[in-house]
């Protein structure tokens, strides 16, 4: 075969290179025609293959990756992990969320505005009861105080008055009609009083004997219906300015006079009295007797008759007798309403000179000296966290295991409390979702206020207990269907040789990618059916089938090939 490459290449080589010893201005020669680079195709050439390498890898390692998956059911079960079964005790919980709170809280509001005028502590405080908190003045307040205690005073006295007494020893005249159990209203009429044991006389004189006649002179009235004089003397003098017809003027001079019991009012007499000189002196013009004191006799006190004493027209009567008793189921309501309000009074004015009314702490305090508050501003709030309550909610399944005086045990953050069981709220049961539910609360003491108002606890109480019994980790504990169906607790337990009772139990079949998660015999470990008890979150009871120191199953380790 003729070389034509080489040929090509060497006239190549000889058109490129100039000719020896051809001087250097002699004309270059014609460029050859432009050609393709070589270089870019080589580039793309280069890429494409890589392309295709690495979808070939790709395709080979998930080649790869399948075939294990596929295949390596054996390599990813690891060693054996093992455990002993031993003897303790085990609790069955039922555990939950409860909320925490003050036992006590005292928030104090005014009733009445007024001014800051001192504040003797802050927010976050220590305060025992009885401690000063802070003082307003509030004339709002103390008038509403006054009125009520004067309103009460009132009252108290007309309870004084439920029976009606005589001021004073005389007759009774115009006197009303009283059936029992009637009710009389303060201020109705009873009757009128009058003092006839003795009489006055009003009469007139002249100016003339102004200097003759004074207090204490001795009289003599004559009275002309009984035929009779009676000593009297001269009780008042009126310097009043009677005018006559005859133009003179007089003044009054008031006389008084025993009555000797024959004597009333509206009697005509006259009187006559003596000079120093020895004349005497008559009036301008006769009078008329009339009692000594008459006054109205009126129930002081609303109520009912329960009784009359000597309520009679004309009947003699003593200072002080009893004339007409009233009860006092009418008065007691209002004292008892009034009491009340006074209360109200005096609690709104105490808020305003306040003391703690708990022991607690401080917080919240909004009050500055010289601050204006107002009524419905509540000012200083105090909890006592020393003791909290906590409120749990347990359902119909649980709550006949928790008794009042029980424990219950608390967890928040880590820190551990004890929840003394007070009270189970039956007639607060909520119903829902196929279950009742129960609000529970415990006291809990908290002398280190390390719960805090409105924390959210765990809670946990024991429901059951097995104390000394068998158990192994829950893990150990798998089921299987016997050959008949029925479900079966089972556990793996190591022996040296394979036992004569191993029961028939069907398996269930495993998927591809799926593993195995019990062991065979060849392991050494057989299956044995065994009977449960209670359960806590690690540990399970076995009453039956397995031994104190009984190696069993628990789970196979973890590989290199369990974790391709």
């Amino acid at each position: 075969m003729p070389e034509v490459k080489d040929t090509q290449t060497a006239a190549a080589q000889e058109t490129a290179l100039p000719a020896a010893g051809a001087p250097e201005t002699a004309p270059a020669a014609p460029k050859p025609p432009m050609k393709k680079p070589a270089g870019k195709g080589r580039r793309k050439l280069i890429k494409r293959l890589i392309a295709f390498g690495t979808a070939a890898a790709i395709l080979g390692g998930g080649g790869f990756a399948l075939y294990r998956f596929l295949t390596a059911e054996e390599e990813v079960l690891g060693d054996i992990l093992p455990a002993v079964a031993q003897i303790g005790t085990i609790q069955s919980k039922v555990s939950g969320r409860g909320t925490a709170k003050a036992k006590e809280q005292a928030a104090i509001t005014l009733t009445q505005n007024g001014t800051v005028q001192e504040v003797f502590v802050t927010g976050g405080q220590t305060v025992m009861a009885g401690d000063p908190l802070y003082t307003i003045y509030s004339p709002e307040a103390e008038k509403v105080l006054n009125d009520a205690q004067e309103k009460m005073d009132e009252l108290l006295e007309e309870a004084n008055n439920l029976t009606v007494r005589a001021p004073f020893a005389g007759k009774l005249i115009d006197v009303q009609d009283f059936e029992p159990d009637q009710d009389v209203t303060k201020g109705q009429a009873v009757a009128t009083l009058v003092n006839d044991r003795k009489l006055k006389l009003s009469l007139y004189f002249s100016y003339a004997y102004e200097e003759d006649i004074h207090v204490g002179q001795e009289v003599q009235v004559s009275v002309p219906a009984v035929m009779r004089s009676f000593t009297g003397q001269v009780e008042e003098i009126h310097k009043v300015n009677f005018i006559s017809p005859e133009g003179a003027v007089h003044f009054e001079a008031v006389i008084v006079f025993d009555n000797p019991g024959t004597l009333t009012e509206k009697m005509d007499a006259s009187a006559v009295l003596t000079a120093e000189d020895g004349s005497e002196i008559y009036p301008y013009q006769n009078g008329q007797t009339q009692y000594y004191e008459t006054r109205s006799i009126t129930a002081k006190a609303d109520g009912p008759v329960t009784g009359k004493g000597n309520l009679i027209n004309y009947a003699d009567v003593q200072a002080g007798e009893a004339l007409l008793y009233l009860g006092s189921s009418t008065i007691d309501e209002r004292i008892r309403t009034q009491q009340e309000d006074l209360d109200k009074a005096a609690e709104s004015m105490a808020d305003f000179n306040a003391v703690a009314p708990i022991d607690g702490t401080i917080t919240s305090c909004n009050l500055t000296e010289g601050q204006e508050v107002k009524s419905g501003d509540t000012v200083i709030m105090i909890s006592n966290n020393v003791t909290m309550l906590v409120t749990i909610t347990v359902d119909d399944k649980n709550i006949s295991f928790i008794k009042p005086g029980g424990y219950v045990d608390l967890d928040w953050n880590g820190m551990i409390y004890q929840g003394l069981v007070t009270s189970i709220d039956m007639a607060g049961a909520q119903a829902g979702q196929g279950m009742t539910n129960y609000p529970v609360t415990l006291t809990v003491d908290n002398y280190d206020g390390s719960l805090m108002d409105g924390a959210y606890l765990q809670y946990s109480f024991v429901t059951s207990e097995s104390e000394a019994c068998v158990m192994v980790p829950s893990a150990c504990v798998q089921y299987f269907p016997d050959m008949e169906g029925n479900r079966c607790a089972v556990v793996f337990v190591q022996r040296e040789e394979a036992p004569d009772d191993i029961p028939e139990l069907s398996y269930p079949t495993l998927e591809m990618g799926q593993t195995r998660n019990y062991p065979l015999p060849e392991d050494g470990y057989y299956p044995v059916i065994v009977e449960t008890g209670i359960a806590d979150t690690q540990n399970v009871e076995i009453k039956s089938g397995v031994e104190e120191g009984d190696t069993v199953f628990l789970n196979y380790t973890v590989t290199e090939a369990a974790g391709w």
